[in-house]
């Protein structure tokens, strides 16, 4: 059980760093066009708009809603371990 939750842990930690190039990517728009910025964008937009439509913009530039997309993912990767621990 240990051995699955460190794989999904693994996962999530990588999607995670995906998810800091995307944001990255954004503030130079070139490369967000680029094919590996449209590959990110299909792979973490999905993730990111339900938070973009609960928190909208400060300002209407400033988007908070990584972070609580952040949030969600370290809260996974805890609950993963959670429930290895009951059942492991």
């Amino acid at each position: 059980m240990y051995l699955i939750a460190d794989v999904l842990a693994q996962l999530i930690s990588i999607y995670s760093w995906i998810l800091v190039i995307y944001i990255l990517m954004s503030w130079l728009p070139s490369v967000q066009s680029s094919r590996i910025g449209r590959l990110f964008a299909r792979v973490c937009e999905p993730f990111l708009s339900p938070f973009r439509r609960i928190i909208p913009p400060i300002g209407g530039v400033l988007d908070l809603s990584p972070i609580v997309a952040f949030l969600v993912l370290q809260l996974a990767t805890r609950g993963i371990y959670q429930i290895a621990l009951m059942f492991g």
